[in-house]
């Protein structure tokens, strides 16, 4: 199995389009399984002979992807500027099939696990993997995924929400010569593994807490104590330095498994506070927890982001030592980071390089990333969601 990639910045030329079709396949050295590509908005008004041309030259059969505001190539991140980012995948022996994820079908309050399996083809024993791009702004994200989840249990699903370098509340999927309504999954069957990773940049502070009380997404009491007060408790132990970034930055992280000794980073999913009242003791978030599951706060910023991408990059790193080798990424990093977030150029495409230096990989900057965290998928926002590909252990 092998991959290329090739990260273009500059406004739509045909001749560019082209010239960049042939250097991917050449490098890869034969006809691709799978094309993924990654566009700025600016590309959708030449969005039929830009795919085409794509399709055309570089010999691709199945060709899936987003619109992005920004791009991402090998050691190498693009924003605010006008290209495209593609990877060529060759994967004998791989099936890569493409379903359509109409907005009507995400939508639908009767769907199920069955329905799901009827709508794609594909049942949960024939698939190792799926590749999702969605446009957020006609899709219900978390119906969608509530009941994703429960139609291919266990099966990771990666990706990201498409996304625009406007205000306008538009994006674009594609799906080999033009763009779908809704979103595009792609399943991958065969003889290959994709692991995934999921960096929500963040660190946990205070200490993990029980839920005692709670009412939907409104947490009252936790350990018994008033949420806000252990809140309060979290922030105040932070040093000076670390109160002036935690103004607008706290986060509540809620534990994925009870059966943890001691609870570190990518144990929990984050999820966003929405606003807390000291008044009543009274926190809402951005999720519905229970009583019983662990919460501990947490702190995203540009430190924070940057020690847990690279502690996940060396957790991964170190669980791929043996076996394939990787041969290829799809890296989908949250249009909330970049140099927004961290000042420099190219960090989250740099760290991946660090510690799987060459390695050919496509992504862009989303409106949130799907990753799994803790067995089952969910959409993220302030993250990496990564997926990495290698041949399949005999």
């Amino acid at each position: 199995m092998r991959a290329s990639s090739h990260l273009y910045a500059g406004p739509y030329d045909e001749t560019a389009v082209r010239t960049a079709a042939h250097e991917a396949l050449e490098k890869l050295g034969t006809n691709p399984t799978l094309g993924i590509v990654f566009a700025t908005p600016d590309y959708l008004s030449f969005k039929s002979d830009f795919l085409e041309l794509l399709r055309l030259h570089a010999h691709i059969p199945l060709l899936v992807g987003a619109s992005g505001q920004g791009l991402i190539g090998i050691d190498k991140e693009s924003e605010e500027k006008p290209g495209f980012s593609i990877l060529l995948l060759s994967m004998p022996g791989v099936t890569a099939k493409a379903s359509i994820l109409s907005p009507a079908r995400c939508d639908d309050a009767e769907a199920n696990a069955s329905s799901w399996h009827r709508a794609t083809g594909v049942k949960p024993g024939q698939t190792k993997a799926w590749l999702t791009f969605i446009d957020p702004f006609s899709v219900h994200i978390e119906r969608w995924m509530a009941r994703w989840n429960e139609a291919y249990p266990g099966i990771p699903t990666v990706g990201g929400l498409a996304s625009n370098s406007t205000a306008a509340e538009e994006a674009w999927v594609f799906l080999d010569g033009d763009t779908v309504e809704g979103g595009v999954a792609v399943s991958l069957d065969g003889p290959v593994e994709v692991k995934t990773l999921v960096s929500q940049g963040c660190k946990p502070i205070g200490e993990p807490y029980t839920i005692t009380s709670v009412d939907q997404n409104v947490l009252y009491t936790l350990g018994s104590q008033p949420a806000y007060q252990i809140l309060d408790g979290a922030f105040q132990a932070l040093t000076e330095s670390e109160k002036e970034r935690a103004r607008g930055h706290l986060f509540a992280g809620l534990a994925m498994s009870e059966y943890v000794e001691e609870f570190k980073r990518g144990d929990f999913l984050v999820r966003s506070i929405l606003g807390a009242d000291p008044n009543t003791g009274a926190v809402a978030i951005a999720a519905k927890p229970r009583v019983g599951q662990t919460l501990q706060y947490q702190l995203r910023d540009a430190e924070a982001a940057s020690a847990d991408l690279h502690y996940r990059l060396e957790e991964l790193q170190t669980e791929m030592a043996n076996g394939p080798v990787p041969f290829a990424a799809l890296l989908c990093t949250c249009n909330g980071r970049g140099t927004g977030l961290f000042g420099d150029v190219d960090h989250d495409a740099h760290a991946l390089d660090e510690h799987f230096p060459g390695m050919p990989v496509a992504g862009f900057f989303a409106n949130g990333e799907i990753g799994p965290v803790g067995g089952r998928s969910y959409v993220h926002g302030y993250s990496v969601a990564l997926a990495i590909f290698r041949e399949a252990a005999e």
